[in-house]
């Protein structure tokens, strides 16, 4: 069975969306073909996506790592409309369920490939169900003052990380962890 994996992009000062979930920022960055997210692709069963992730990608239509990952995805959404997710083409599913049957049908479809989480909410439920079992983060030279923070939790005890490694790759440093 495939790990969850949470990839994800922040500014230094934590914030993996700017205000109005601006995220050009993002891809105008130099990830410095590094290979973390080339790997990250190559592993990737399924996606886990949250709506504001998903409406972003309406919005900038560069599809999922730039479009080139074209597999099967996952909109963990409430109320979703009637017409499934359509990025570049590949047709998604809207599922409203909890967290746990979500990962369920990701892991289902990744076929022994890895889960990836795009978007803080679904990864903080990931994290508070204990599905997660990597973080990757490509920390971005921007500080960005507001925005989508990495992690919002209210009245929660400490998360402990195990360090896998930490490498400069372009403009960022990513930094790799296992959950304890």
């Amino acid at each position: 069975m495939g790990r969850v994996v949470w990839h994800t992009m922040m500014s230094l000062d934590g914030f993996i969306a700017g205000p109005n979930d601006d995220m050009e920022w993002v891809f105008s960055t130099d990830g410095g073909g590094g290979g973390t997210a080339e790997e990250v692709v190559a592993s990737i069963g399924a996606l886990l996506v949250g709506r504001r992730t998903q409406d972003v990608e309406d919005r900038v239509q560069h599809g999922f790592y730039g479009g080139a990952f074209r597999g099967p995805f996952f909109v963990l959404r409430h109320d979703p409309p009637s017409e499934p997710p359509v990025v570049k083409g590949v047709i998604g599913e809207f599922l409203d369920v909890e967290i746990e049957e979500a990962v369920g049908i990701a892991r289902d479809a990744a076929g022994g490939g890895s889960v990836v989480v795009l978007g803080a909410t679904v990864a903080r439920q990931c994290l508070e169900a204990g599905l997660l079992d990597e973080i990757i983060i490509h920390i971005a030279p921007v500080l960005l003052g507001d925005g989508v923070r990495l992690l919002a939790r209210e009245d929660s005890l400490p998360v402990k990380l195990d360090p896998v490694s930490s490498r400069a790759e372009g403009e960022t440093t990513v930094l790799r962890y296992l959950i304890s």
